[in-house]
């Protein structure tokens, strides 16, 4: 019933903006039409020239998303592991996540120039943090008796994390990587902002030099199309773990 409402919430929404359009006489370059967008965007697609900048953007996000995630959570747990390390090191890497990404472009440009390298060094970096800080959390707070129970076994500090600390905070790891997936495709366009040639940032700023407001609301469309697709895909991921995590992963064995 709930997604009935929702449904008829959006219809209501797309129909009284496509009326206010009509009768208030406002330009379209301000707001254009539903209609108008639509016509944009299945021309777009029928004609094939945004197949390519969805595709550039989709690889340039998935890139990123490992990346950063694969690094953040190799960190995360480096880090819970070790106070020393976490000690010497959390300041800094508490320090770069506050600068924010879109003044590091210009740099990112210089180092490796326009395109892709630099649209996905800018979605990495955005996409370690969420993991870092929610791998860290993860593994950290274990229950004292699991703990007490590897010590009676007397488990490995390796198999203890890999038995019991990474399985515990699985749910926890997996929440930071559905932020991240959020963030990656903000990276994704915001890098194509500064040094994208081709994606659907550029594309925005293409459609903005041409003052073409429906091609532009028409990306935003397809922008969060893609965005809901990572998403449901991370959910899936997540569900399909949680499952195995919630039928026993942790049974006390090593």
């Amino acid at each position: 019933m709930t997604k009935i409402f929702s449904s008829l919430l959006f219809l209501l929404f797309i129909t009284g903006w496509e009326l206010f359009c009509n009768i208030s006489g406002v330009s379209k370059l301000i707001i254009p039409a539903p209609s108008e967008i639509g016509i944009v965007l299945w021309d777009g697609l029928y004609r094939g020239y945004l197949w390519l900048h969805i595709w550039v953007t989709s690889l340039e996000m998935a890139l990123g998303l490992i990346i950063g995630c694969s690094i953040g959570f190799i960190s995360g747990l480096v880090l819970a592991e070790n106070k020393f390390l976490r000690d010497l090191l959390w300041p800094y890497i508490l320090a770069s996540q506050v600068i924010p990404k879109l003044a590091l472009g210009p740099l990112f440009i210089i180092w490796f120039g326009f395109g892709m390298t630099s649209t996905v060094v800018i979605t990495a970096l955005i996409c370690f943090f969420p993991l870092l800080e929610n791998t860290f959390t993860g593994v950290q707070y274990i229950p004292p008796e699991k703990r007490e129970l590897f010590r009676m076994f007397r488990a490995s500090k390796l198999q203890t994390l890999i038995k019991l600390k990474i399985p515990h905070g699985l749910p926890t790891i997996l929440a930071g990587i559905r932020v991240s997936v959020v963030l990656a495709l903000v990276g994704a366009v915001v890098g194509e902002f500064l040094s994208g040639q081709k994606g659907l940032g550029a594309t925005i700023i293409a459609a903005q030099g041409m003052m073409d407001s429906a091609l532009m609301f028409a990306v935003f469309v397809i922008i969060t199309i893609v965005g809901l697709v990572f998403y449901f895909v991370a959910t899936v991921v997540e569900s399909f773990l949680l499952r195995h995590h919630k039928e026993g992963t942790f049974n006390g064995k090593y």
